[in-house]
C-alpha cells in the first residue's frame, strides 16, 4: 500500500485548523502579511488538498497596511455549527512588549462565499478558537498575553461564552488554564469525546522546542488534568528527525475508531539548520488509549510516512507543485499573493487587461515598504526549483526598477532588478540583496542597450541560488555570485535577532520612486520543482 508522505501541505502553510462537514474536510492556514488573507483548503481524502477560499479579500476585511513583518493574520480557527462556517482570526499590529492582537469573528453558510466584514471580539491575546458545545452554547478560547514587565508574556488561556445571534461575548472571561511544564501555551483547540473536554495546545514556542500537549476535564471551565502521554507530539529530543518543530495541532475524526491530527512541522536543510520552506502542515494518525489520544506509532515523534486514511487508500498523492502561468486568463491563479495590499484593490497597479497575455505591474513604493508596493509572488514548495519569466521594461531613471525576486520579507530578499543608469544612458541589470536590513550588490551592473524583452531566471538548489538573464534570443548569461537562499528563513533571521514566522516566496515586482507611473510587462511565470525524490 502506498504511503502518504509528509508534509501534506508543502511550503509556508502554518497553524492548520481543520473541520469536517459531512464527507468534506476543510483546513485553514495562516497567511501573515500576504493577501488574500487566510487560505482554506478542501479535501475528501486528507491526502490531497485544493485551495477553495480566501475569506479576507479586501481592506475592510483586513487592513494590513503598515503592519510589521511576520505580524498581521495569525493562526485562524475554522469550525462549523448551526449550518454555518465560523472563522476566528487575529490581526497582530505590534510585536513589542505590548502586543496589539485584534481578534475578529467571521461567518458564512458557504465556505466559498463572501464572508462579510469581520466582527471585533477581543484583543486579550492571539490564536483564538471556537468551541461549539453539544448543549447549544458557544465559547471562545484564547491565549492571554500579559504585557506587565514582571510577568511572563504567555499567561495561559482564557475562555468566555459567545452569543451567535448578537455576535458578542457574554458573561465574564475566566482564566481557566495555565499550561504545562513546557511553558508557552497557545493555539488552543478543543474537542468533546465521551463526556470529556480535550484541550489540545501548542507549547514550547515556535522553534525547535515546539510541541503539542493534551489535557482533559469533565467541566469545560476545568480543572484540567494533563495527559499521561505528554507531550502528544514533539521532535525536541530528536535533532535528526526530518519533521522538526512539530506541534500546533488540530484533531480530525474520520470515524469513531479512526482519528488523525494535522500539525505544524519544518524540514531543515541541515540538522537544526535553516528551514527555507517555513512551517508546513503534516498528518498523523492517533489512537485513543484509556481515554487519551496518542500517536499511533506509540511515540511522541511524528512519522515522515503514514498509512493512508481509509478514505484515501486508492489516492495518488500530489508531490509536484510546478506551475506555469501565461497571464492569458482574466484572473491570476490563486497561488499568487500580494504583499499587505488586497489584489482586488490594486487594479490601477496590477493589470491583466491593459496588454492581453501579459501581467502589467506599475511601480509604486520601494521593496522595503510596509505600505504600498507592487509585488506578486508564490511560495516555495520545494528546496530545489527554477523560476523564469520574460519582462519588457523601459525605465527612464535610476529610481524605476522591476524584475524577479526571491523574497522572505521587506528586510530579507535577493532581487534581480532592471533599472536605468544615467551615466551610461542605458538600461542596466544587477543583483541586490537585503539580509536583515544590510544591503549589498551581488553582481556588477551590466549595461543592456537593447529594448527587446529580457528573460530573467533563477535556479535554487537548497542553500544557494543563482540568477541568470538573457536579452531576446541571445545566449543565457550568469549574473553575479551564488546568493544565500537559506538566509530567507525563520531560523537565519531569528539567529540574527529578529522574529520571523513565515516562509520564502518567489515573485515579480516593480518599483517607481519617482512618479509611480512606470510599468513592466511580464509575459509568463514558470515555476518548476526539481529532484522530487528528495
Amino acid at each position: 500500500m502506498t504511503k502518504v508522505i509528509n508534509p501534506i501541505l508543502r511550503g509556508f502553510h502554518p497553524d492548520a485548523s481543520v473541520v469536517r462537514v459531512g464527507n468534506d474536510y476543510y483546513l485553514a492556514t495562516s497567511t501573515f502579511e500576504w493577501m488574500p488573507g487566510i487560505e482554506i483548503y478542501h479535501s475528501i481524502d486528507l491526502v490531497n488538498w485544493r485551495l477553495v477560499a480566501n475569506p479576507l479579500q479586501n481592506s475592510q476585511q483586513a487592513n494590513l497596511i503598515g503592519n510589521y513583518n511576520s505580524g498581521s493574520i495569525w493562526a485562524p480557527h475554522l469550525s462549523y455549527s448551526d449550518g454555518r462556517f465560523w472563522l476566528l482570526i487575529t490581526d497582530v499590529k505590534s510585536g513589542n512588549a505590548f502586543k496589539d492582537t485584534l481578534n475578529y469573528v467571521l461567518s458564512a453558510k458557504d465556505i466559498t462565499a463572501d464572508w462579510g466584514i469581520p466582527t471585533f471580539m477581543t484583543a486579550s491575546g492571539f490564536d483564538p478558537a471556537f468551541f461549539h458545545d453539544d448543549d447549544g452554547r458557544h465559547y471562545i478560547i484564547s491565549m492571554l498575553f500579559d504585557h506587565r514587565l514582571e510577568q511572563p508574556n504567555f499567561a495561559g488561556l482564557v475562555i468566555q461564552e459567545f452569543d451567535v445571534s448578537s455576535m458578542e461575548l457574554i458573561g465574564k472571561r475566566k482564566h481557566f488554564y495555565t499550561g504545562t511544564d513546557l511553558g508557552v501555551c497557545e493555539g488552543p483547540q478543543m474537542v468533546k469525546k465521551a463526556g470529556w473536554y480535550y484541550l489540545l495546545c501548542a507549547s514550547g514556542g515556535t522553534g525547535y522546542s515546539h510541541a503539542a500537549t493534551v489535557s482533559r476535564s469533565k467541566n469545560i471551565m476545568g480543572p484540567y488534568e494533563l495527559s499521561p502521554y505528554h507531550p502528544l507530539l514533539t521532535t525536541k529530543p530528536v535533532p535528526g528527525h526530518p519533521l522538526q518543530k512539530s506541534g500546533h495541532a488540530s484533531f480530525i475524526e474520520v470515524a469513531p475508531d479512526e482519528w488523525y491530527i494535522v500539525h505544524i512541522c519544518s524540514r531543515p536543510l541541515t540538522e537544526r539548520g535553516n528551514c527555507v520552506l517555513g512551517r508546513e502542515t503534516a498528518l498523523q494518525k492517533i489512537d485513543w488509549l484509556d481515554g487519551w489520544p496518542r500517536l499511533s506509532n506509540g511515540t511522541m515523534f511524528p512519522d515522515l510516512e503514514i498509512v493512508p486514511p481509509s478514505i484515501g487508500r486508492n489516492v495518488e498523492q500530489q508531490l509536484d507543485f510546478s506551475s506555469f502561468c501565461d497571464f492569458s486568463e482574466a484572473e491570476l491563479p490563486n497561488y499568487f499573493k500580494t504583499l499587505r495590499q488586497p489584489l482586488a484593490e490594486m487594479t490601477e497597479k496590477i493589470s491583466l487587461s491593459e496588454r492581453p497575455g501579459y501581467l502589467r505591474l506599475y511601480g509604486e513604493q520601494s521593496i522595503t515598504s510596509l505600505h504600498r508596493q507592487t509585488l506578486v509572488a508564490r511560495r516555495w514548495q520545494h528546496v530545489s526549483f527554477s523560476v523564469e519569466t520574460e519582462m519588457e521594461f523601459d525605465p527612464e531613471n535610476f529610481q524605476q526598477m522591476a524584475g524577479l525576486v526571491l523574497f522572505y520579507d521587506t528586510d530579507n530578499w535577493h532581487y534581480l532588478q532592471v533599472s536605468y543608469d544615467e551615466n551610461l544612458q542605458s538600461k542596466v541589470i544587477q543583483v541586490e540583496s537585503n539580509s536583515i536590513s544590510h544591503f549589498s550588490y551581488r553582481s556588477e551592473r551590466i549595461e543592456i542597450s537593447s529594448n527587446r524583452p529580457i528573460h530573467l531566471s533563477v535556479e535554487v538548489e537548497r542553500n544557494g541560488a543563482q540568477f541568470y538573464y538573457r536579452v531576446a534570443d541571445e545566449e543565457k548569461q550568469v549574473i553575479g555570485e551564488v546568493v544565500e537562499a537559506d538566509h530567507l528563513s525563520d531560523d537565519f533571521i531569528k539567529a540574527n535577532g529578529k522574529l520571523a514566522f513565515t516562509g520564502a516566496m518567489v515573485g515579480i515586482c516593480a518599483q517607481d520612486l519617482y512618479d509611480h507611473r512606470s510599468f513592466a510587462d511580464f509575459n509568463f511565470f514558470n515555476y518548476v520543482e526539481k529532484h522530487l525524490e528528495e
